[in-house]
């Protein structure tokens, strides 16, 4: 539902929508270092396109899946939509037990997907051969995996939003950042999903890593991300991010530059000054 939808769905009180075809995405294999939920579907979304999935539902599985935790399936539902799907479905477990169970204010009902169920494609991806995941300008679709990236200058990352802002996602960019410093050239911005994700990296100490490291902390909001506010990216600056997309002009000046990365990826990046995955400053 985009912002057209809401304001016709307010206007009218009610939208006009039909139920999606299926495509089964199945995900094997055991994930290298620093491969993320963020790369699983980076990579997903440049093997199909940004219209891969379009007015399709995209039903994610797998042993990989088992195994991931709440925060990596948020992710990949999340950027379902970049692939332009209608939704991303994950069968519930006990993953997703322990997560709805100690949050839901009201009964819930768990569905599963028939299974005899037809779906318009299935594709299988063995995550032991991906890396992490770039998505260049201007599309999500544009990836290189980590090693393919060249040479790229940047002049702010930020780890955050609605994709990756997680206490999991501050948790790993800490990880990289911890006794390192931000580039001089390079601007970090570290914004916290909610006030609960904000709460919990306070008492963490995960403010303390990021500050001493020279980032800014900002309060839980969307900040630049929609190019509102927060880190508005000028005429030709680059910036790697945790976000969902990277059209042009999504993050500010429609001259500047999106790079979509996870959350481990960017913080190496501000301590490199340029994109650069966590082993290259270990």
């Amino acid at each position: 539902m985009g912002s057209p939808d809401l304001a016709a769905a307010m206007l009218t009180g009610g939208e006009w929508l039909k139920v999606p075809e299926a495509i089964k995405f199945v995900y094997k294999g055991e994930p290298p270092p620093w491969v993320e939920g963020k790369d699983l579907i980076l990579y997903t979304i440049g093997d199909i396109g940004v219209d891969g999935a379009l007015y399709r539902s995209m039903e994610l599985f797998g042993p990989t899946i088992d195994k991931l935790g709440m925060a990596g399936r948020l992710t990949m539902a999340n950027m379902a939509i970049e692939a332009g799907a209608k939704n991303g479905i994950i069968v519930p477990d006990g993953v997703t037990e322990e997560y709805v169970s100690s949050r839901a204010v009201r009964a819930y009902e768990v569905f599963s997907s028939d299974a005899d169920a037809n779906y318009a494609e299935v594709r299988e991806y063995d995550v032991s051969q991906i890396e992490p995941q770039v998505a260049f300008p201007h599309l999500p679709e544009n990836t290189k995996g980590i090693s393919e990236v060249g040479d790229v200058p940047i002049d702010q990352v930020v780890v955050g939003s609605c994709t990756n802002g997680r206490i999991e996602d501050m948790r790993s960019a800490a990880s990289v950042i911890m006794g390192k410093k931000v580039n001089p050239n390079v601007r970090m911005i570290v914004i916290p999903a909610t006030p609960y994700v904000y709460r919990t990296a306070l008492e963490e100490g995960l403010f303390q890593v990021f500050l001493d490291a020279g980032a800014i902390i900002s309060p839980p909001t969307c900040g630049p991300c929609l190019g509102g506010h927060m880190g508005i990216l000028a005429k030709d600056e680059r910036a790697v991010a945790t976000t969902n997309r990277n059209f042009v002009g999504r993050m500010g000046h429609p001259e500047s530059e999106v790079y979509l990365a996870n959350p481990a990826v960017a913080a190496a990046s501000a301590v490199l000054g340029k994109i650069g995955g966590p082993d290259e400053i270990v």
